[in-house]
């Protein structure tokens, strides 16, 4: 059988990811529940699909399994009046094994009655739903029940529970570390639902099947229950965009608004007592809306090149019309980060990293056994106002589809600027995929190359492609 789970990088090919396209349940988002349901603003459905979102699948499918799409551009946007290409529940829907739609896979989920009743059980217990709505969600097809789960609306177009916007955010729902999945448990109560999905996909898929025993859950620790409110550092929350995956035998794990220390330390006993891997570095961030998680502050791009925001680097924010003491009162003030690495033998004796960079460069010459110089690109080029501006629209939270080659938005214009300083090239999505079509640029040539994705409405959401992707299939990096 194909291996169907391996992620031992953020940087090597990638070959298989979990993906959800934006469904009506965005836009049903009124402001006054925005901030609830973790958006900054209320966005346009049809522009966040059509003028933004398609180009990201468009380009997956290019790299990751070309023969839905290569030769039939022209065909696919004369389906674009209807996008039937892009929904799971038509027959025209690109259906990849490769570019997987979650809520594809939740209907395949739901053809087995058993699963069916147990998940509407499942899902109307957390929601509060009335014995009659269940009765009347057992009686959907599963496709039309999977559509309903998603976007919370009934099939005759009733509300019938919120939405969840934020299954765009398919990093969150797990992280594939070696050839295990750890499964999240998200900190606010507008991703409950998205967790229960995901945990009966993932226990429950045959593309999973073999992997049933290596998937992680966290549970909550013994006292956590009679814990206040106020006391979050021992709950035990995870969301993936806090993860990642450096090499085969180091796991970063970030520490923020997100992810509890209590998490932390529940992931690194268990990786150690499961011998995942050898090493397990937490990386604490400002507990902030302005970062989140820690891929909203530093990706990966190459084995020596990183993206990251300089608040957290040694090399001071440039300020227009500053004299020397004022750079240094700047340093000052900036806020902290902390890092501490476990070593697997000696999980009582840490290592201690000074800055992100200290970390970023041991990772590249260590790990990844790099000889050349590690470079750093900063969001906004390292200059205020513009590197908190662009990080705010997630100028640091890349996807690398290949070593060098990364998806990230349009509207960063300075970071761009910085990736073009440090010799990478740049393209805009709908002229790559018009290029890819006629065969004047062939995926398996592009090097160090920025492609730009149009970014409107899609960072209106507050997360990058690192978010909208779940890989599960990477190659190993040589």
């Amino acid at each position: 059988m194909d291996q169907q789970l391996s992620v031992t990088s953020e940087v090597g090919t990638l070959k298989r990811l979990l993906v959800h396209s934006p469904d009506s349940g965005l836009g049903k988002v009124v402001p006054s529940k925005a901030q609830d349901w973790l958006f900054e603003d209320i966005v346009h459905l049809d522009t966040i699909r059509r003028n933004e979102y398609d180009y990201y699948t468009k380009i997956l499918l290019y790299f990751l399994d070309p023969e839905k799409i290569k030769g039939k551009l022209a065909q696919v946007d004369a389906l674009e009046s209807n996008r039937n290409f892009y929904k799971p529940e038509h027959k025209d829907f690109f259906a990849s094994d490769k570019v997987i739609e979650l809520q594809w896979l939740l209907a395949q989920v739901l053809e087995n009655n058993d699963i069916k009743i147990k998940l509407v059980a499942s899902v109307c217990a957390i929601e509060g739903c009335t014995y009659e709505t269940q009765k009347t969600l057992l009686s959907y097809s599963a496709t039309e029940l999977a559509k309903t789960f998603v976007s919370g609306t009934s099939i005759d177009k009733q509300l019938l529970f919120a939405p969840i916007p934020n299954f765009i955010f398919t990093r969150d729902i797990g992280i594939t570390i070696n050839d295990y999945v750890l499964l999240n448990k998200p900190a606010k109560k507008a991703r409950t639902r998205e967790a229960l999905l995901a945990k009966y996909i993932f226990f429950n898929h045959p593309l999973f099947a073999n992997y049933k025993d290596h998937i992680i859950e966290l549970s909550d620790s013994h006292h956590s229950f009679l814990m206040p409110k106020e006391d979050d550092e021992r709950k035990i929350t995870l969301e993936g965009g806090d993860i990642m995956v450096v090499s085969s035998n180091h796991l970063l794990v970030g520490v923020s608004e997100r992810t509890s220390s209590e998490a932390a330390v529940q992931i690194t006993n268990i990786l150690f007592e499961k011998n995942i891997v050898e090493k397990v570095t937490v990386v604490k961030i400002p507990k902030k809306r302005d970062y989140m998680h820690i891929d909203t502050v530093f990706t990966q791009v190459k084995r020596d090149v990183w993206v990251m925001l300089g608040n957290f680097s040694r090399k001071a924010v440039k300020h227009e019309d500053e004299n020397a003491i004022e750079r240094i009162l700047e340093i000052k003030k900036e806020e902290k980060i902390k890092i501490l690495q476990f070593h697997k033998k000696q999980p009582e004796n840490p290592i201690y990293f000074e800055s992100l960079e200290d970390l970023l460069v041991d990772i590249s010459k260590n790990d990844l056994h790099c000889e050349a110089e590690v470079r750093f690109i900063f969001s906004g080029n390292n200059e205020f106002p513009y590197n908190a501006r662009e990080q705010w629209t997630d100028s640091c939270n890349l996807l690398a589809l290949k070593e060098g080659v990364v998806l990230g938005y349009d509207r960063n214009d300075k970071t761009t600027e910085a990736f073009r300083q440090a010799g990478f090239s740049v393209i805009h999505a709908k002229d790559l995929i018009q290029q890819l079509e006629a065969g004047s640029i062939q995926v398996e040539e592009m090097r160090d190359c920025l492609i730009l994705m149009p970014s409107a409405e899609l960072s209106r959401a507050r997360g990058g492609f690192h978010c909208m992707s779940m890989p599960i299939l990477r190659n190993a990096l040589k």
